[in-house]
């Protein structure tokens, strides 16, 4: 007796048919989608593209706390009581997004379950993902870390099979991901070319034997 497989629910699609309260935008690449501080009053969902999270600190330096691709929600700390953006959000490439009013998301995510589902989901995973990171930082070498963010950017480990092929993510915003200097990243990459665990064939091409960098103590 064969089963039917059920079609994974189209977050793109649902959203689009939410009448009023949403607003789809286009950002350039370096455009601010909301900035620290700002009154928090939306959920926005990252339909192409690719999002960068910063915080300030009162002295203007950066720190970079996700690099969120095509299928992300930001924003969604106004859901919990927030009253203002805690980072910095700015398109990383040329991006377009699902602006959601903060009573509207509430109201869908309630009348709809399946993508209440959705949403848990990747609340669920991105408060893993935001936990491995913290332990990341505290415990490993900066080589590791970037050896674990390339996998991450690779999908390594997700389910589906992995695009080793890394699009162009610049060693500048590497090494604000894993907290080091672009001169540092440079010598790992050339360090984790010449053992063969990457290489260069119209984009860095990541090989799951990187996974040894990250393993090894």
């Amino acid at each position: 007796m064969s089963s039917t497989k059920t079609a994974p629910f189209d977050v793109t699609q649902f959203l689009s048919q939410i009448n009023g309260g949403k607003t789809s935008l286009m950002f350039r690449k370096k455009q601010i989608i909301f900035s620290q501080g700002d009154e928090a009053n939306a959920v926005f969902y990252v339909q192409a593209g690719k999002v960068k999270l910063v915080v300030i600190s009162e002295k203007g330096k950066e720190a970079v706390i996700a690099l969120l691709e095509a299928g992300s929600f930001l924003g969604e700390g106004s859901l919990t009581g927030q009253q203002m953006c805690m980072s910095t959000a700015r398109a990383e490439v040329d991006s377009t997004l699902i602006r959601i009013d903060k009573q509207v998301m509430i109201r869908v995510l309630h009348d709809e379950p399946a993508f209440s589902e959705v949403f848990l989901e990747y609340l669920l995973a991105r408060n893993v993902r935001i936990q491995e990171d913290l332990v990341d930082q505290l415990f490993n070498s900066s080589e590791k870390r970037l050896a674990r963010i390339l996998l991450l950017l690779a999908h390594f480990g997700k389910e589906g099979k992995p695009e080793p092929v890394i699009a162009k993510v610049s060693q500048e915003l590497l090494a604000e991901m894993i907290g080091t200097t672009r001169s540092r990243v440079s010598f790992f990459m050339n360090k984790f070319r010449k053992l063969g665990f990457i290489e260069y064939n119209g984009g860095p091409h990541v090989h799951s034997s990187l996974l040894n960098i990250v393993l090894h103590d």
